[in-house]
């Protein structure tokens, strides 16, 4: 699932409706699209438009399932890394990087985005383009606009796509990409399409299932949105030394690279960024596992995807795609299986502890609160989610 924070781009677009007026979710599908149909009329889309969208939309029972079973994001770091970094995606990045070299150098220049990063995002998002998802993209948004669990998300990316249909830009009826919604090489919403989508190609409209300079140029364009930091880096690679204060790391704690380096943090290859930019470092899978510092371009990367372990593996496969060696994983202790991690923060909650829900995913959340008890019971507060957590819980 992409970003969360949707509705303030869709409200300057005219496409987000305030809650008061929102049609209610659940119910009746059929009442819904009604509704829906009604809220898209009221912001100006013609009726014929909105039929037309409509015509071929059905509810899709497995999207609901993909979004209940997304047991993939609860794999640790190094499982995680490893199936999805191969040699053979390692060597296509590097020749579509040589054979596009024109194309990467423009979205460098005019949007200050590395190459390595949009082609992480190329390899992970839909293995550099060759599988867009075959989910219909307006069944699946409309579907999870219906249901309840998260539909001020995709209630807004729902109106987004019949203006995109609207404006010529999509069929509804043949159109697809994955489960949540998202289309093209990088995986967008209909919402950031319509805000920051490039006709990269130059022929009049914005393709990011066809075009690849469309795609890279807008994936480029909404980082560059989302805070990217021109000619600064994002990840190193480190190494922590014996001894230091654990409930440093993390992504709650930031100190400039000079202060780490006084700690005894140094870099496992290369050199850190000198001056004061701000860093943290984070330990994916704990103090005995690798261990990265991250920079302001980091974060940024959250806002193309949620999942810690996604964002750190896509960070750092850009680094490997620059010539960055294999990570030393280290002797990690071992984690928790999803229904012990939901036993853990049902735990945690009780203790008053935000985790962001008992969804059995690692996410930031868990991590801080695991990090504070960890703190309190005097284990070594790395994060990490222990069997041996869980017991003294």
């Amino acid at each position: 699932m992409r970003r969360l924070s949707i509705a303030a781009s869709l409200l300057s677009l005219g496409l987000f409706t305030p809650a008061s007026a929102q049609t209610p979710c659940g119910g009746s599908f059929s009442a819904f699209v009604d509704g829906l149909k009604a809220e898209a009329m009221s912001q100006g889309i013609p009726q014929d438009v909105v039929d037309g969208f409509f015509r071929t939309v059905r509810h899709d029972q497995t999207v609901l399932q993909r979004d209940r079973a997304q047991g993939f994001f609860t794999r640790p770091f190094i499982e995680f890394s490893r199936q999805l970094i191969s040699q053979n995606r390692l060597d296509r990045g590097r020749q579509m990087a040589q054979q596009h070299a024109a194309l990467f150098d423009r979205a460098r220049r005019e949007y200050g985005v590395a190459p390595s990063i949009m082609l992480s995002f190329l390899a992970f998002e839909t293995d550099y383009g060759s599988f867009q998802g075959d989910f219909n993209t307006a069944n699946a948004l409309v579907t999870l606009a219906h249901d309840c669990r998260r539909p001020e998300l995709f209630r807004p990316q729902a109106l987004a796509m019949i203006e995109l249909y609207r404006r010529g830009m999509i069929d509804p009826a043949t159109t697809v990409g994955a489960w949540a919604g998202e289309i093209g090489m990088v995986q967008m919403l209909p919402g950031d399409i319509l805000q920051l989508g490039v006709d990269g190609d130059g022929d009049g409209r914005v393709d990011l299932r066809g075009s690849l300079p469309d795609a890279v140029l807008s994936g480029a364009a909404m980082l560059r949105h989302h805070g990217w930091r021109a000619n600064e880096p994002w990840l190193h690679e480190v190494r922590i030394p014996q001894g230091l204060d654990l409930t440093r790391t993390g992504l709650r704690t930031q100190m400039s690279v000079a202060d780490w380096q006084r700690l005894g943090v140094q870099p496992r290859h290369g050199n850190l960024p000198q001056g004061g930019m701000q860093a943290s470092v984070i330990l994916p899978q704990g103090h005995r596992g690798p261990a990265f510092m991250i920079f302001p371009n980091f974060r940024v990367l959250f806002d193309w995807n949620q999942s810690f372990t996604y964002v750190v593996t896509a960070a750092y496969f850009a680094t490997r795609l620059e010539g960055a060696p294999i990570y030393e994983a280290g002797n990690p202790d071992p984690g928790l299986d999803r229904d012990q991690m939901r036993d853990l923060q049902r735990r945690l909650q009780a203790r008053g502890l935000d985790t962001g829900g008992t969804t059995g995913i690692l996410g930031a959340n868990t991590r801080a609160a695991v990090q504070d008890t960890q703190a309190q019971l005097g284990l070594p507060a790395d994060g990490w989610p222990t069997p041996e957590l869980l017991r003294r819980l």
